[in-house]
């Protein structure tokens, strides 16, 4: 069965910081979590970014995630939300 995995971004940030973060959507796609990252507008300040991946996976995309976000200094713009 697969598990929906939620991420809130910040709308606005710098250069730099938004091409980590495209990185980081794009490396979710190649490392085989996902297919697809579903995109919405949350509010005035945040964007929703939600996939789904398998069982299996989820809390090995979630370590990813979590390790990704410290490394490249990105905790001030992406929270990964507990359902």
């Amino acid at each position: 069965m697969d598990k929906t995995i939620n991420l809130r971004v910040r709308k606005e940030i710098d250069r730099s910081s938004e091409l980590k973060v495209l990185k980081l959507k794009g490396s979710l796609i190649t490392k085989g979590y996902t297919e697809i990252i579903h995109i919405a507008d949350e509010n005035d300040d945040f964007y929703l970014n939600s996939f789904s991946t398998s069982s299996e996976l989820r809390k090995e995309a979630e370590q990813y995630l979590l390790e990704y976000i410290a490394n490249n200094e990105l905790n001030t713009m992406i929270t990964v939300l507990e359902k």
